[in-house]
């Protein structure tokens, strides 16, 4: 099978708080440079940092010193809205226009310190913004809200990438942007060179999508900024390792990206916390699942075999020839 380079590979930094009075006996404050090198331990190679949580107790320049002390290097940086009760109601979406304004102010300076810290690349996932009832948002208001808000952030340092993260709900019952199609129409609609999308495995699956097609609608009318591996039943963001549960998927959407061009780093957006496994085990065997994956699909993207069983719909002879591989 044909290899290619590793990509940078980061994980979910407050999985590795898990165990902290085992790992760190004696410490009564876990820091976020604790979490970098706990991280750094697992052989991941790159970070994405909370704004504004995990520089509550740490400076920009302190944390990077602590990536730079721990071989990593700062993927980018993601908001972190729905931790503020103030937000209950929404962030960009929020009835009162203070606290709009508020959120935006927030986010700005979010990416001034990502900038500072040399960053290009700032997450938003605006799961609070949405709604629970019917009656409940004027859907017009609420969209031109978030979009005059995404406008707004978006110009406030042109050379720093806004990738949107969809989800379909969670915490609010509707996310505004639950999909692939409403974020491709949200960012068309906005018109802002330095905008994309970050594509979350299980946030698909939950969006009843197929990880591939998502990946191939998003390369067509904008960019793929970020990559989130993890799997899941499509039931709810259930944060498993890559591959538990669809490895196929995570082969085709493999080859998409490839087909793409894309050259980001992968983040495992894993949630060891709900089963209480090692962060560290449970991060080591995302990256040799994810190294084994990427393998079988760079040997796939080139098969002119597939492509003919693709082009004529052969789906028996398709997966023959996957599993060919895969099963080997």
């Amino acid at each position: 099978m044909k290899s290619t380079p590793s990509p940078r590979y980061a994980a979910r930094l407050n999985a590795f708080k898990i165990g902290a009075d085992s790992y760190w006996p004696g410490k009564n404050s876990i820091t976020t440079a604790d979490l970098l090198a706990r991280a750094a331990s697992a052989g991941l190679t790159a970070a994405d940092l909370n704004y504004p949580d995990h520089f509550v107790a740490d400076r920009p320049a302190d944390l990077s010193r602590a990536l730079d002390d721990n071989g990593m290097a700062l993927n980018g940086m993601a908001m972190r809205y729905y931790t503020d009760p103030g937000y209950k109601l929404g962030a960009f979406t929020h009835p009162d226009k203070d606290v709009r304004r508020a959120a935006i102010d927030e986010t700005k300076r979010g990416l001034d310190v990502l900038a500072e810290m040399g960053g290009r690349l700032m997450t938003l996932w605006m799961g609070q913004d949405g709604f629970d009832y019917s009656f409940q948002m004027d859907y017009a208001r609420g969209w031109d809200h978030t979009l005059a808000a995404m406008a707004e952030v978006a110009d406030h340092n042109p050379d720093i990438d806004i990738a949107l993260e969809y989800k379909p709900n969670e915490p609010r019952a509707f996310a505004l942007m639950p999909d692939a199609a409403t974020t491709l129409l949200a960012i068309k609609e906005l018109g802002r060179a330095n905008t994309g999308v970050t594509l979350d495995f299980a946030h698909v699956l939950y969006a009843d999508e197929m990880p591939a097609f998502a990946a191939a609608l998003v390369a067509r009318h904008s960019r793929i900024l970020g990559v989130h591996l993890n799997d899941g039943y499509g039931k709810w963001d259930n944060g498993l390792m890559v591959g538990a549960v669809h490895p196929i998927q995570t082969i085709e959407l493999l080859v998409e990206l490839e087909r793409a061009g894309y050259d980001g780093a992968i983040y495992f957006d894993t949630f060891p916390d709900h089963s209480g496994l090692d962060p560290v085990a449970e991060a080591q065997t995302n990256i040799e699942v994810v190294e084994r994956l990427r393998a079988i699909a760079a040997g796939l993207v080139q098969n002119d075999e597939l492509q003919a069983a693709i082009a004529a719909q052969d789906a028996p002879l398709a997966m023959r020839l996957v599993n060919r591989v895969m099963l080997a």
